[in-house]
């Protein structure tokens, strides 16, 4: 029986001693994670809050606790109201209504970010006025006591040193990753600012904002009193970058303590260890595809043939010199997302010029009926475990990743780039088998491009630089996911589509709206 008359349903799983022993550990990992994940939100009502509008907020709150002080969670740019679950937890086990929620054009709200997003008046102003309009929700629910603070991260913590001072309801401010933009000597009052120690400028704008109220005064020290509505306190969490510093325990600590002296409450008790568990969820998610590659068709597919390295060097140069110089003249946008569109159009434009050069020398062919079936089923796979298995844990821990219908399109435009930039970069490394410098070489490549663009049009194409690290990271782990499935069935093709629609899924639901008015 030859591969085009075979049964395509026929799959087999085929693990070594060593397979099975990374099935067993990752499953192990999974469950783990998700058991002491679970743990941290049991006992904490979860709930939508009423009256908000289009903005989608969720209250935290201890079960059947009396009303109590309400603090607004702000999330980060491209962020959205799950980042902050550690937060939004340790403030309802110490006895707060924490309130989060989606800013406009983030995770779940169907209203793009609007304004000018060069001008501090700009979007500032309307997330302003949004948060406005959820705070007069929140306090005016039951659970709420008419007391009130904001503890925002990066994007969230801008919104809210602006807003304390506008909002004389506001008795206290936690900036996490905050710059000391906005912060003068006085306002916002009660601001304690906690930022990472790997968090390069952010260092300094700690200091600097503490330092305003008191040129003598060192990191750590608090200056004036909390209860009194003069208190400032800057620090640094140890060993944590932009993201980390949200889940650190000193971050915690310090935000409790800090809202219990402004409200003059005591909470005691440790705080959520979530950070380290979500990687290991992750880890264990990546790890479990190690195995799961052996779940494979048992009709035979030949080996790709691998490139010459000249024409390899050629097709990995050629598009990431041309394709930014192709599309510097002109305009794309036509999604209301910022830079998504143009991404679209490299991938897209990337991945034809590289089949297309594939193509001219004959090294890839159409394949036939049962094949081309072999190969979408595979893709399918991919997929699903991208979007169904990883996506789950993603959505429920760590940030929005299943879209509201009107992402639908953006995805959709990404799918049309990621696809052929995916299948032709499956290709280039041939499902896995090529040298590891094929393949840092192909997929360095494709970041050198994206920044080459950068700098071509700096202004319009900056918010990219937002985006290489998520690519950089998705090349490591689903890179190399790809790989384990191109090398168990030699169908690199498949392991490219179905990586191809999980990108688009991925950058279509993290990117923010954006409609200019």
């Amino acid at each position: 029986m030859t591969p085009e008359t075979a049964n395509p349903h026929r799959f087999g799983w085929r693990l070594t001693p060593a397979r099975w022993a990374v099935a067993i550990l990752a499953l192990a990992a999974i469950a783990l994670s998700v058991w002491q994940l679970e743990a941290e939100r049991a006992g904490i009502t979860i709930e939508r809050v009423p009256g908000t509008g289009t903005t989608p907020a969720t209250v935290y709150r201890l079960k059947d606790a009396p009303p109590a002080p309400v603090v607004l969670v702000l999330h980060g740019f491209a962020g959205s109201r799950p980042l902050m679950q550690a937060s939004s937890l340790m403030l309802a086990r110490a006895g707060y209504a924490a309130v989060a929620f989606d800013f406009e054009g983030h995770g779940r709200n169907p209203v793009p970010m609007s304004g000018d997003l060069a001008s501090p008046e700009g979007t500032a102003l309307l997330l302003m006025a949004e948060t406005r309009r959820v705070t007069d929700a929140a306090l005016a629910q039951p659970w709420a006591d008419g007391r009130l603070a904001v503890l925002g991260h990066s994007m969230g913590s801008y919104i809210a040193v602006r807003q304390a001072p506008e909002d004389d309801r506001i008795a206290a401010t936690v900036g996490i990753a905050a710059s000391d933009d906005g912060v003068t000597a006085n306002e916002p009052r009660n601001l304690l600012v906690v930022n990472g120690a790997w968090e390069g400028r952010l260092v300094a704008d700690a200091r600097s904002a503490l330092q305003m109220a008191d040129p003598a005064a060192e990191l750590g020290q608090t200056v004036g009193d909390p209860a009194e509505g003069t208190g400032r306190r800057a620090l640094l969490a140890p060993h944590v970058e932009h993201v980390g510093v949200i889940y650190a325990p000193t971050t915690l600590r310090e935000a409790r303590a800090w809202l219990d002296a402004t409200f003059g409450r005591s909470s005691d008790g440790p705080v959520p260890q979530m950070g380290g568990w979500i990687v290991l969820l992750l880890a264990g998610i990546v790890a479990l595809g190690w195995p799961l590659a052996r779940l494979r068709d048992r009709t035979h597919a030949p080996r790709p043939v691998p490139l010459s390295r000249r024409r390899f060097l050629v097709a990995a140069a050629l598009p990431a010199l041309a394709v930014p110089l192709m599309l510097a003249p002109f305009e794309t946008r036509f999604l209301p997302v910022l830079v998504a569109d143009y991404l679209a159009v490299h991938f897209a434009l990337y991945g034809a010029l590289v089949l297309a050069l594939l193509a001219w020398w004959g090294e890839v062919r159409w394949p036939g009926r049962a094949e081309a079936w072999r190969i979408l089923v595979l893709a399918a796979l991919v997929a699903f475990y991208g979007i169904g298995i990883f996506g789950l844990a993603m959505d429920r821990y760590v940030t929005s990743f299943y879209p509201i219908p009107v992402r639908g399109l953006i995805i959709a435009a990404m799918a049309a780039g990621t696809i052929p930039f995916m299948l032709s970069d499956a290709l280039m490394v041939e499902g896995g088998r090529a040298p590891l410098w094929r393949s840092l070489t192909a997929r360095g490549a494709f970041l050198v491009s994206l920044g080459l663009a950068v700098a071509l049009d700096f202004e319009r194409l900056f918010f990219l630089l937002i985006i290489l690290p998520i690519v950089l990271v998705f090349f490591l782990l689903f890179g190399m996911m790809g790989g384990w499935v191109g090398r168990a069935t030699a169908r690199p093709a498949g392991a490219g589509l179905g990586l191809g629609l999980f990108l688009a899924w991925a950058l279509g639901v993290t990117f923010p709206m954006f409609q200019a008015v």
